[in-house]
């Protein structure tokens, strides 16, 4: 037998005697049932005895049969479930009926914002307004002065020096456009 053999039939002899010391070793009584916990002195329990017969243990039927504490009012008991209360119904609110609005012509549409940027301003001195405002729409450059009517749809109403103010030929749709430079 090698060597190898030998260890591994050493360590199996070995696992076979602490097993059984483990075996002998182990608690030969019953657990008997957990005693009461919540201090309102339960029915004591006896210990477990048997005989050498191996009998039932001792039971005590009249402890069984006597009466048990009533349950305190506000008590948790942790062995009754309830179904949880039912909420609230929401209040009701009483709403007054909604004004039926007259019928009439529809409300115009709000008017698009004017989309020219506005990129600088150009002084003119030898001219009677002086100010020039230099628009773009994005790909075309504009200019006029206050009072001139840019792209057939929109008039100049003032030049300032950081914004210029803008509206439609019917003067609708007043706007403020700041100066961008761009």
């Amino acid at each position: 037998m090698g060597p190898e053999r030998r260890n591994q039939l050493v360590l199996g002899v070995v696992a076979v005697v602490l097993a059984g010391v483990a075996y002998l070793a182990w608690p030969r009584t019953a657990l008997g049932p957990a005693s009461s916990a919540n201090g309102r002195g339960g029915v004591a329990t006896a210990p477990r005895t048997s005989d050498a017969t191996g009998a039932s243990p001792l039971v005590h039927l009249p402890m069984l049969e006597a009466k048990r504490p009533e349950r305190v009012a506000g008590e948790r008991d942790p062995f009754r479930f309830k179904p949880p209360p039912a909420p609230a119904p929401p209040p009701r609110v009483e709403r007054p009926p909604t004004p039926v609005a007259p019928s009439g012509p529809p409300a115009p549409s709000p008017l698009p914002p004017i989309t020219l940027k506005f990129i600088g301003i150009v002084e003119a001195p030898e001219q009677s307004p002086k100010k020039i405002a230099v628009l773009s729409d994005g790909r075309n450059v504009f200019h006029g002065r206050e009072g001139d009517i840019i792209e057939g749809r929109f008039r100049i109403l003032r030049i300032g020096a950081e914004s210029i103010e803008m509206a439609y030929l019917d003067g609708r749709g007043r706007q403020t456009i700041r100066l961008t430079g761009g």
